[in-house]
Formats: structure tokens, C-alpha cells, sequence
């Protein structure tokens, strides 16, 4: 289909809302909704993304579905991607759940890993990392004896099997520790599990030092190391407590995306405590805000058929509005966290959106690529604003492939409507402080722009001007080329060089859109009108009392009270207010 076909079809389409669909015969290419299809569909003559122009060029028909309403539209879609799969459409894959550990609901409770829990078991977690819970739970069988077998292997035994001899079972199926006995090592598990982590801590300690004393000093290891993976178990992020408000249910959304491929992380609390956790795999979108476009089908799509929580908390912001107002009418609350509890567990999603193979193939591809050697540490930076207004910039690090957050930082930049120079201030102050030993910071082995000619040429003058030996790359998201002082590299999808920088990017701008947020979102006060009081202070004082109102009725003795308010920062207050 060109595109004089593309438009003389679209004359006999109607105005209204609803959804269209591309076919090439009885096959479903695509699925769109539209709040006007006729205009919607005519734009397809000219597509803007090599992905859907191809999408065109292989349709031979169109067909639509007239909605009441925007929203009836944006349900039906959702409903036909999932019926028809549509290749060129950004759909949901599959749902792999992450594992969970099981007590059975037996008279003799039998403990496993599984990731299908039966009936009325008592559960816990979801976990990620399936290695630290294994160990965990050989460690606790190891101590309490609790049986791993089957029912049917249980059954009817005149005498303990093989895990008896080893150790790792009391064998209650033969009466060699009483019902009473075996139910009460089974409830140290179940505290175990709900974070009383010296259950099993401290017999391993013992352990530990009583094999160390006795000189057998590969028991003392083995021991040490399951202590290790015990102490981190409910402190390495394999458990999370949700927001504390009176939301009952949060999801929680984290976006990755690796050239064609994309990955939403959804975490679930109820009641503040994390219950469950499951990674989902999409088509990515090309060109654009390529992880807002990914979290606007995943929320249709997943939640169309599901019930709805009381709040979504995501990495960015959705891209079609649509989507929004449909999770506000539904009386969901959506948040994009700048700090705080929330903005840990977001970090949290991502982290497990993330999660793939080893990174430092990745890495030498890279080097190779750009004809860099050593590649290892590489910052990404990126600017946000709006029309010019509470412009920030953020700098983010990956080493070998994996983010340090510890050594994020982020930088308000004066406010003008420029993406270059804001660009070019950015790295200026990055690099003076590096070139000054005012960082405390290795220098990175890499410097990633997200951004197309223009930024990359404004760093590299930021770089150039302040005498900063580091090199310089761009990665544009239209196309997704990555640029060079000298030439443009145009990488296939897959390339898993391309891959690292897609993480560092994407990163760069979630984080610099998050500060953004936060500052716009910021509420302005008469506070901030008063000489010497900032930021901190006026927060401080708000949390001290309340409101504007009661700063303004409290004595010079009370504001004194106030971290940071002396006696002459108070009397300015009373003259002010």
C-alpha cells in the first residue's frame, strides 16, 4: 500500500473515536486507536519510523471499529493486540514470575523453591536472585531438618531416606522427631522468612567459629558463606516494604530496553509489604521516548483484563495522555517518584527490568567499536526542562555495564531555552571539577551524550575549553546513531555495543527527568522571599509548623527552635511575615 492508496482509503473512514487496524489479508499488522480515526489513519501516508513504513508497504486493507468514547477505544486495542499479536503493534510477551519459597499445607509441611505455589501453601517472597535462596533454604534444612521430599516419596516409609543420612531432614515420615517438634523448627523457618534473620544467623556463626577454633577450616568457609548469603537476604533488595500511606495495593513499573527488545519489571505490595513480582518482555517502539511509549502499551495491556491497584508508581511518564486519564478516571493514583521510599522501590524495578547477562562482552565490542581501548567506566548525561524553566542536568555512571548509583550526581543549570548551551554548561562544570580535584570521582573512560550533533558538539567544547582528556560520544534517539567527533555509527539493533549505551542513556534521562519533576512540582511559598532562608530551612520549618499561617503566629523563641534559624534569621521572619 503507498501512500495515494493510504489516503484514498482513509476519505471513507469516519471522524470519530475508535480503533483501526492494517491487514495484509487475514493477518493483523497493526492496531492503533485514534480520537479522530479518518486523520489518524491519513498520517500513515507519510510514517515517520522505518518500522511502520514497512508496516504500510506490506498492507493491503484497513479495517476499523467505531468506540463512544476515547477511553472504549483505548481498552479495545489493548484487547486486540492481545487477540492478534500484531507484529509491527509494541505488545506484551510473556509473564515469567520470579521464584517463591513454599511451606505446603500438610500436617508435616514440606519447604521447596518453586515458582508455582500449590494451594493453601504458606509463601514467601517473590525473590531475584534464585542462587542466594537456594543456599538460604539448604542452610535452614540443614539446620531444622525440614523435609524437601514429595508426598508420594513421603508416604508409607519404613525407614528415613538418603536426606536423613545427609543431614538434611529430620525424617518425621518415620517417627525419628515427634509432629510437635518437627511443627515447631518448622515455625523458626516462618520467622525466619518474616526477617528474624537470627534464626538461622546465629547457629551458623556458632558454626562458623566452632570450625575455625577446631582448625577445619573448609567447613569454617562454607559456613562463612552461607552466612554471608543469610545476613544479606533481607537486606539485598529481596525484599522491599512499599509506600506507607493508606494505598492498600502499589504496583510498582521499571523500563529497560536493549535495541528491539524492552522489559517492564512490575513490583506489587499490599498492605506496604512486597508480595509479588514478575518481569514482562515487549516489542520497542522506534524513535522518541522509546520507554515512555513501552510503559503506555504495557499499562493497557496488562491491566485491561486485570483489576486495577489503588496506586502505579513508574519510572517516567507515560507518553499518550489517553492512558492517563483513563488510570485517573479508575480512581488510580500515578506517581513518578523524585526521592524518598518510592523512588528506592522504582529503582528497585529497574534494577530488575535490567537484569541480564554479563556485561563486559558488551564492553570490549564497545571499545573496539569506537577504537577506545579500556572501556569501563563511562558517564551519561542529559538536560531537562520546560520552555527554559527549572533546567537540570544529570550524570549518571555504569562500571563494566552496571549502574553506580553512589556516584550519580545532578546539577540545577540557569534557566534559558537552550539545549545546547545548556549541554555545554553541564559538562563545563563536570569537567572543571575533575580538572580542579574538586570531584571525587575517577574519571570516566567515557563521556555519553544523549543528544544528536548539536549536544555532542557543545561537550566537546565544554571539554575542549577546560582542557579535559575524555572522550566524547552522542547517541540520538530518533535513529539511534551513535556520533562521533569525526564519523556517525549506524549499529544494528542488536548489537549488544549499542545495548550499553542504550542503558547509560535511558538512564541519564529518566534521572534528569525525575530532579526535573521534583523541582517543578515544588511548592513556592512567601518563605522563599525571605533573606536567609533556603530550601532546607523553609521545609524545616514547615514540618515544625504546619503551615505558612502558624510560621507567621510563632514567637522569635519558637522559630529559634527551628534548626538553622537564629535570632536574626527569626526577626527578619516576624518583619517579613
Amino acid at each position: 500500500m503507498d501512500a495515494s492508496d493510504v489516503r484514498e482509503r482513509a476519505n471513507d473512514l469516519p471522524t470519530g473515536p475508535g480503533v483501526y487496524q492494517f491487514l495484509d489479508g487475514d493477518t493483523v499488522l497493526y492496531v492503533g486507536k485514534a480520537v479522530d480515526i479518518r486523520a489518524r489513519v491519513r498520517s500513515y501516508a507519510d510514517p515517520r519510523g522505518e518500522r511502520i513504513r514497512r508496516m504500510v508497504d506490506h498492507a493491503a486493507a484497513i479495517d476499523f471499529a467505531v468506540t463512544d468514547t476515547e477511553t472504549q477505544a483505548l481498552l479495545l486495542e489493548a484487547n486486540l493486540i492481545k487477540r492478534h499479536q500484531p507484529r509491527y503493534n509494541v505488545r506484551l510477551k510473556d509473564d515469567k514470575s520470579y521464584p517463591l519459597v513454599q511451606l505446603t499445607d500438610h500436617p508435616v509441611p514440606r519447604i521447596d523453591v518453586t515458582r508455582d505455589p500449590e494451594e493453601g501453601a504458606t509463601v514467601f517472597g517473590p525473590y531475584t536472585d534464585k542462587g542466594r535462596v537456594e543456599t538460604v533454604v539448604k542452610a535452614l534444612r540443614e539446620y531444622y531438618g525440614i523435609r524437601g521430599c514429595s508426598d508420594h516419596k513421603y508416604a508409607n516409609r519404613d525407614r528415613p531416606c538418603l536426606d536423613y543420612e545427609m543431614g538434611l531432614c529430620t525424617a518425621p515420615c518415620t517417627g525419628e522427631i515427634s509432629e510437635e517438634n518437627y511443627l515447631a523448627d518448622v515455625e523458626s523457618v516462618v520467622r525466619f522468612f518474616e526477617g528474624e534473620t537470627g534464626v538461622l544467623a546465629d547457629p551458623l556463626r556458632r558454626t562458623m567459629e566452632e570450625a575455625a577454633q577446631a582448625e577445619n577450616f573448609e567447613r569454617a568457609a562454607n559456613a562463612r558463606d552461607r552466612l554471608e548469603a543469610v545476613e544479606s537476604f533481607h537486606g539485598a533488595g529481596e525484599e522491599a516494604v512499599a509506600s506507607q500511606s493508606d494505598e492498600r495495593a502499589v504496583d510498582v513499573l521499571g523500563v529497560a530496553i536493549e535495541g528491539d527488545a524492552a522489559t517492564v519489571a512490575r513490583l506489587h505490595s499490599k498492605r506496604g509489604q512486597l508480595v509479588d513480582r514478575s518481569r514482562h518482555r515487549l516489542d520497542a517502539p522506534e524513535g522518541g521516548e522509546r520507554s515512555a511509549a513501552v510503559l503506555s502499551a504495557f499499562l493497557t495491556q496488562y491491566y485491561a483484563e486485570r483489576e486495577l491497584p489503588d496506586a502505579i508508581l513508574l519510572s517516567e511518564r507515560p507518553d499518550d495522555e489517553d492512558v492517563l486519564a483513563w488510570l485517573r478516571a479508575e480512581g488510580v493514583n500515578v506517581r513518578v517518584p523524585g526521592a524518598g521510599r518510592e523512588a528506592k522501590l522504582v529503582e528497585l524495578a529497574l534494577k530488575n527490568a535490567r537484569r541480564g547477562p554479563a556485561r563486559n562482552d558488551e564492553l570490549g565490542a564497545l571499545s573496539d567499536a569506537l577504537g577506545i581501548p579500556g572501556i569501563s567506566r563511562i558517564e551519561g548525561f542529559d538536560v531537562s526542562h520546560a520552555q527554559g524553566k527549572a533546567v537540570v542536568g544529570s550524570d549518571v555512571c555504569f562500571v563494566d555495564g552496571d549502574a553506580v548509583k553512589a556516584d550519580y550526581r545532578r546539577k540545577k543549570l540557569p534557566e534559558r531555552n537552550d539545549d545546547y548551551d545548556n549541554m555545554r554548561a553541564l559538562i563545563r562544570w563536570r569537567a572543571q571539577r575533575a580538572v580542579e580535584g574538586r570531584d571525587d570521582r575517577p574519571d570516566p573512560d567515557l563521556l555519553l551524550i544523549d543528544g544528536g550533533d548539536g549536544q555532542l558538539g557543545a561537550a566537546t567544547d565544554a571539554v575542549a575549553e577546560v582542557g579535559w582528556d575524555v572522550p566524547v560520544v552522542a547517541l540520538a534517539k530518533d535513529r539511534e546513531l551513535v556520533i562521533t567527533p569525526d564519523r556517525v555509527h549506524d549499529w544494528p539493533a542488536d548489537s549488544p555495543h549499542l545495548h550499553v549505551l542504550q542503558r547509560v542513556r535511558d538512564e541519564s534521562h529518566r534521572f534528569a527527568v525525575q530532579y526535573h519533576q521534583t523541582l517543578r512540582d515544588d511548592v513556592r511559598t512567601v518563605l522563599d522571599d525571605v533573606p536567609g532562608i533556603g530550601e532546607k530551612t523553609r521545609r524545616a520549618l514547615l514540618r515544625r509548623f504546619g503551615s505558612v499561617e502558624n510560621v507567621r503566629g510563632a514567637t522569635v523563641s519558637d522559630l529559634t527552635d527551628v534548626p538553622g534559624i537564629g535570632e536574626k534569621t527569626a526577626a527578619t521572619l516576624k518583619e517579613r511575615l
